[in-house]
Order: C-alpha cells, then structure tokens, then sequence
C-alpha cells in the first residue's frame, strides 16, 4: 500500500463516527481457544460413556427414579440395583435439552446467558472454614459471612455470580437453606446459587424468589436463583435422598447444576481419560433422567472432575492436572451442544501465597480458555476446599480479570495492524506511547489490575511496602465498611419476614 493511500485511509478514520467502547473484560468473552483433547478423542470418550450405561449400568435403589427409568425403556436388574440406559434414551434426552439457560441477576446487566463458549467465573463451594481477616486465625464460617462474601461478590467486577461458598454453622439445619439464600440474595445484585437438604426447602426457597421478583412467573421468566445438587455419588451411584430434591428442583422448573465429582485414583480411574469417561457417563445419565422428569427442563452439566495425590490418598485441587481436566470437560459439553459448570481456583495452600496464586492461575486459565460456561470456586477458596478468606476473593477478582482478558484474545483488524502508527513513528514523528492510539487504546486494550502492584520499588516502599495479601486486606476492608449493594424493597422484605424465619 502506498503512503499517499496510507494517509487517505487515515482521513477517511478521522471523520467515522466513534463506536461506544467497551469494557477491557466483560463477562460472557467467548473462549474455546485451549483444547487438551483432540476432537476425535472427544467422540471417543463420548462414545465409551454411552457404552457404559448400557453395559455396567448405574446403581439406582428402588425409588421413584427408578420407577422413572423403568417406565422409560432401562434395563433394571432388581438383584443388583442397576439401571442400564440405552443409547437411544441418551440421544433422545441430547435432542430435547435446552442448549442454552438463562440465570438473571437481580439487576439485568448481571444476567448471564450459559451455552456456547461463554465464560463466567465465580464463587462456590461449602467451606467450614474462614481465615478472619481481622484476626488472622481459622475459625468456623457463620451466616454473616455469607452475607459479607456477597457484598464482596457486588462489589467485584470479575466475580461474575454467587454461589454461596460457605456454611453458615451457627444455624440448624431447619434454618440453613432458607437463610442462606435470602443473606445471599439481598447482599449482592448478581446471580445466586445454592443448595437445598430438602424437597420442602426446594419449595421455601423458590416461594422466596418469588416473593422477591413478584410472583412465580415472574421468577420462571427471570430465574434470580438456581440450585446445584450432587445426585451421584461417584462411581455410577445415585444417592437416593438427593435425587428426591432433585426431582422436586425440576418440577419447580428451576435452572439446576447437576453435579458429579469424581477423583481420579479414589472415587474414578487413574487415567484421566478413565476419570472423564466416568464422569461423562454421570453426566449423560443424569441429563437423561432430569429430560425424562421434564422435558427441556433448564439444566447445566456439572463437571466436576479431581484429582487425588496418588502418594498419600489426599484430595488435590491446585494441580495442573486438574486444570487439565476442567477444561477437557469443557470440551465434553460441547460436544453435546449443552451448558457447563465445571470448577477451577482451588488451591491446597493454607494462605494467600504465592502457592494459592500460581495453582488459581493455571486451573483458573485453563477452564476458562476451554470455554466453560459457569467456573465455579473460582474465588476465595484455601486449603483443598475446607478454607475461604475475604482477602482471596479480592486477589481472585484480579486473577479472573487477567484471565478474561487472556480469553477474549487479540482482535486483528486493518486499524489494530497499526500500519499508519507504525510508519508515523519510524519517520520521526513522535513516541508510541503519545500517540493517540495508544490514548485510545490504554482503557480498552489493556488489564490494569486493582491489587496486585506495578509501581516502581521507591514508590512502593513509600506506599508502604505491601505484599499482596495485605494490600487485598486493606481492600476488603474498604469494600465492607463502604459498599452497600441494591437492597430489596422494603414491603417485600417485610413479607419475606412474616413468611420465614429470617434470622439476621
């Protein structure tokens, strides 16, 4: 191209009408870039699962799931409590499953559309355990911080929804569900997940949400909850208790993340391909009978793949294998067209070190660059899953932005070839850090994080001297004692009062 076109071009750029620019990390980037298995090998375990079902079978006890099976065309044999699923009944439940489901926050800009190779990163888990940020020692998590985590969650950018991370200990079971999601809902704006013991907390919890949105319907079209149930107990077993709230979740017709999580070398082959046929056999199993109760009810595959250290036995979420097989998932669901929740940030470090940063980054970008759809435990979490600290959701937070910003990748335009800024600064004209494209440039093309530090050491030292973990700390103490998220309206937290026991 000549430079007399070069600078035409240039004009003809001067005068065009300035899109809005968008945010340097939005949630719902598409990824899909990192692949660990080869598509074929994708078909094969795909193919090797179906197998499973129809040849070893899951062992189902007599139940109304059974029964459901049954009256569908299963195989049972009564003698050893297994249900043989036919390929067809897979194939049938693939073909009527929603390929996409909405999950709404309360506020719609935090809507969150799952399907595809959209990303999103969260909270989850059921930590017991809380690192007290004021005290520095581990003491047992209560309702109020589940409460405090979600204003956390509102008020950080790259946490995307809240799936309660920990146990409230200090309320009886009667008390847990139902309390545990109104402190969840009205501490932040974005979507929450949960889990409920029971059928009739199921019911307590949808009625709930609907006083909140303002009747049932209203909460069908814009689902502000969802649930995750772990109906299986790995390998090939349904529990039965759960499977009843589960059937409950699907006639309630609420989005739910079917849950499975098996070990590689405990609870699911060694082999990681061996640990992904199993689990996808769990999963094709599970999404066949949740279409058998409904059909195109709103499901989410729940991938939840570990690994355990095969020297000691001992449960291990910070490895790279791991990472690898959250992302393999990723692949598995889309395959089957359908959305998927899969989990990465764990870490087996005991603090906010440089242990906890480095296995968080690596599952953390290996999920989300697959395209998984809702990464749970993505912030917050310590100690192998039995640890959250408020510091490590902040640190996470700017994790999750690097992160997203890795997953939307680098966008090849003629003005992004910066042909003309090239040649502008080889002939003298300047510095490419006063030109203005790099003005244009600095707040859409770049991650600037919020906690970790990029000051020169002077500098530094002169803002004093602050490692991560404490700079995060001053940060979750600013957010608690300033942030305070969109409450819900007053008449309707009067109702949900009368209604409820609502302890706090």
């Amino acid at each position: 191209m000549s430079r007399e076109r070069r600078r035409s071009r240039r004009r003809t750029q001067e005068v065009k009408v300035q899109e809005p620019k968008k945010p340097v990390v939005q949630p719902g980037t598409v990824g899909g870039w990192y692949k660990p298995l080869k598509d074929p090998d994708v078909e094969k375990i795909h193919n090797a699962a179906l197998d499973v079902l129809e040849n070893i079978g899951i062992e189902v006890l007599p139940s109304e799931a059974r029964d459901i099976f049954e009256n569908a065309g299963a195989k049972i044999d009564p003698d050893k409590n297994r249900v043989y699923i036919p390929r067809e009944l897979v194939e049938e439940a693939l073909s009527t499953a929603q390929n996409e489901v909405l999950l709404a926050g309360r506020d719609p800009k935090h809507d969150m559309i799952l399907g595809g190779q959209r990303v999103y990163m969260g909270t989850g888990g059921a930590a017991v355990k809380i690192l007290d940020f004021e005290t520095g020692h581990v003491r047992e998590t209560v309702l109020k911080d589940v409460a405090d985590v979600g204003r956390l969650t509102d008020a950080l950018d790259n946490i995307h929804f809240y799936l309660r991370c920990c146990v409230a200990r200090d309320l009886s079971n009667e008390l847990l569900d139902i309390n545990t999601f109104y402190a969840s809902i009205v501490n932040t704006t974005k979507h929450v997940t949960g889990n409920a013991f029971t059928p009739e907390s199921v019911q307590e919890v949808v009625e709930l949400g609907s006083l909140v949105m303002g009747g049932r319907e209203k909460l069908r079209e814009r689902p502000i909850l969802s649930f995750t149930n772990c109906w299986t107990v790995s390998p090939l077993r349904y529990a039965p208790e759960t499977v009843e709230v589960l059937i409950e979740i699907i006639r309630q017709d609420v989005p739910v993340f079917i849950s499975s999580a098996p070990q590689a070398g405990a609870t699911s082959p060694a082999a990681l391909a061996g640990t992904l046929v199993q689990i996808h056999a769990e999963e094709m199993s599970g999404i066949t009978f949740c279409n058998l109760v409904k059909p195109g009810c709103p499901i989410i595959l729940g991938y939840v793949p570990s690994v355990a250290d095969l020297r000691t036995g001992n449960f291990t979420g910070g490895s790279a294998e791991f990472g690898m097989m959250n992302a393999a998932v990723a692949q598995l669901g889309q395959y089957c067209n359908l959305p998927v929740y899969n989990s990465s940030g764990l870490s087996d470090s005991k603090l906010p070190d440089v242990q906890a940063g480095y296995e968080k980054g690596i599952t953390g970008l290996a999920a989300a660059l697959a395209g998984s759809n809702y990464i749970h435990h993505s912030a917050g979490f310590l100690e192998s899953l039995l640890t959250i600290a408020y510091e490590q959701f902040v640190i996470d937070d700017d994790i999750n932005g690097s992160i997203m910003r890795m997953v939307r990748g680098i966008e090849v335009t003629d003005e992004t070839l910066s042909l003309d800024v090239i040649e502008k600064v080889c002939l003298g004209e300047g510095h490419y850090l006063g030109t203005e494209q790099s003005l244009d440039l600095m707040n859409t093309e770049y991650y600037y994080p919020h906690t970790a530090d990029r000051q020169n050491r002077d500098n530094w030292l002169a803002d004093g001297g602050l490692n991560m973990w404490e700079a995060a700390r001053n940060r979750t103490r600013h957010i608690l004692n300033t942030h305070k998220p969109t409450p819900i309206d007053p008449a309707i937290d009067k109702a949900i009062r009368e209604r409820f026991e609502i302890v706090m």
